[in-house]
């Protein structure tokens, strides 16, 4: 039975678990957003909530605590007066996973996690379909700008034109077999691998 054992262990040891998740959370509040596996994005989830909630409740002993986990005194700074102010009236919630795609090389999901409400980020795109569910209706999907294809001129059989052909591919020419009687070529000399 697995009871009580919460969190991944991601592979790793203790000590280079936190120390990766540190890491981790010092870049998500610094950028806002970072791509990482699924899993490791679920579980920085855990932390940086954590650190914004201490950013939120300010005071000394919540910076230290925050101090200890984080790994700038900029990204603090900022955790304590940028993010603090723009989370304080949201209760929870503070971070997205969105799913991206898989890795090439070892077919791990990949998942990006950023700070809702982030500073300078375009509205999602799924917003329309949102509004649009709200109110009942479906949403239209987005138009595609029409392009015109130059049109080909068709040769008319009456009128005298000759279509025009393609040329007929030219064969490679294969050299011709000796006759018996005649000296073949020598054959061509073998590399060997390994020598």
């Amino acid at each position: 039975m697995r009871h009580r054992n919460a969190g991944r262990k991601l592979g790793r040891t203790s000590a280079h678990r936190r120390a990766m998740l540190r890491n981790m959370v010092t870049s998500l509040l610094e950028h806002e957003r970072i791509e990482t596996t699924d899993a490791k994005a679920k579980e920085l989830r855990r932390v940086a909530e954590r650190m914004i909630t201490l950013g939120k409740r300010g005071g000394l002993h919540a910076r230290r605590q925050a101090l200890r986990v984080v790994r700038s005194r900029e990204v603090a700074a900022k955790l304590f007066e940028e993010l603090a102010e723009r989370y304080r009236e949201r209760p929870g919630g503070y971070t997205r996973v969105l799913k991206l795609r898989t890795r090439v090389g070892d077919a791990a999901p990949l998942s990006m996690i950023e700070l809702v409400d982030r500073s300078g980020a375009p509205a999602p795109a799924a917003a329309p379909a949102a509004k649009a569910a709200a109110a009942g209706r479906k949403a239209k999907p987005a138009e595609k700008p029409k392009t015109e294809k130059p049109k080909a001129e068709k040769s008319k059989a009456g009128t005298g034109e000759a279509k025009e052909r393609k040329a007929p591919r030219a064969k490679a020419e294969k050299p011709a077999k000796p006759k018996t009687g005649e000296a073949k070529p020598a054959p061509k000399a073998k590399s060997r691998k390994g020598t």
